[in-house]
This record gives C-alpha cells, structure tokens and sequence, in this order.
C-alpha cells in the first residue's frame, strides 16, 4: 500500500468504520466455526474485531512490516500471523471452517492471481466453511487517489460467482451495499 493507503488504514475513523460497519456487515448471518482464517488484514482494524468473536484466528499478510505490527499489536496466543502468499496457502486441505477477507481482494495484481487464491480457500476449507468477505466497488474519486502507485485491480461483483464456482464453491449471495460489495460462498 501507498503512504496514504497507510495512514488512512491505520487511523481511528477506518477502525471505527471496521468496527460499526464493514465486519458487522459483512458478516451478518454468516457462520464462522471454530477455526477461521483471515487473508490480508494489513494494520489489523479487522482482526482485533474478529478475534473476540472466534475460537481460533489465524491471519495471512503478504507484508513482513505488517505482520511484524500484528504480532506485537495482537501476540495473545489467539491470533496466529503468518506472513504468507494468498495464491500459495501454506495450510493443510480442508483445515479452516470459515476463511474471510476484508477490502482486500483488490489488491492482488491479476484476476489469474485473485482465481488462484479463490482455489487455494477453496482448498482450505473444510466441507461445509464459509468464504466471506467484503470489497471496493471503487467509486468515488477518494478511493481511486489512495491507490496512486498501489495495486487497484478491482473485482466486479457480477462476475465473482461463476469464478468462486469455477473452484468449486457454492455461491449463497453477492450483495452491493453503498460503495462496497460483499458475499457467502461455501465448499459443499
């Protein structure tokens, strides 16, 4: 991320936001089960609204600095951070009973690279897990200047089934709301 990604996502409004609005919305309804897996928390305002609200949280961040603010920020014993590739997921098939992600998706360079995570949660997944999660749809031209010099790679909700489809999970919902969009699949 960008100098002004950083501060804006590291600031008190976005936890807040976090807190009020996204996780609770992107959440609603959803079913978590004992051992969740978070892809690309980045400063964590998502993680320490999901740690209370599960058993087991294991969070997976592409950035070494990141993950090093996570540990220090979040090292309780519940949370373990992996410093890791969503593409190449270093987990064991069919560990995780939910695995979520939070306004990150757009941040993977290629839709060949967003397919190959989609693949690899579905790997992950035990039968039966959640993949849930939220994204940008990327109006307005605030969002656009945070990402000056950043990944921007959009994913465009009507398009999103027939891709989690593609690696074999089941789409429950993509629903827009405001300026972000969000979904339940799950692995049969």
């Amino acid at each position: 991320m960008n100098a002004v990604h950083n501060v804006l996502c590291s600031s008190g409004w976005w936890s807040r936001r976090v807190e009020r609005e996204l996780v609770p919305w992107g959440l609603e309804g959803a079913r978590l089960g004992d051992d969740v897996l978070e892809i690309g928390p980045g400063f964590g305002a998502t993680t320490r609204v999901l740690a209370p609200r599960v058993e087991r949280l294991t969070v997976l961040e592409l950035d070494a600095r990141y993950c090093e603010r996570l540990r220090d920020d979040l090292g309780n014993g519940k949370v373990d951070v992996i410093q890791g590739d969503a593409t190449r997921l270093q987990f064991a098939e069919g560990r995780f009973s939910a695995v979520l992600c939070f306004t990150m998706l757009h941040h993977i360079p290629t839709v060949a690279q967003q397919d190959r995570a989609f693949a690899e949660v579905a790997r992950v997944l035990r039968p039966g897990g959640t993949f849930a999660g939220t994204d940008s749809l990327g109006t307005g031209w605030l969002f656009r200047a945070i990402h000056v010099g950043d990944t921007l790679n959009l994913v465009d909700p009507e398009t999103l089934p027939p891709r989690l489809e593609r690696v074999g999970l089941a789409v429950r919902e993509v629903r827009r709301g405001g300026r972000s969009f969000r979904w339940r699949a799950a692995k049969p």
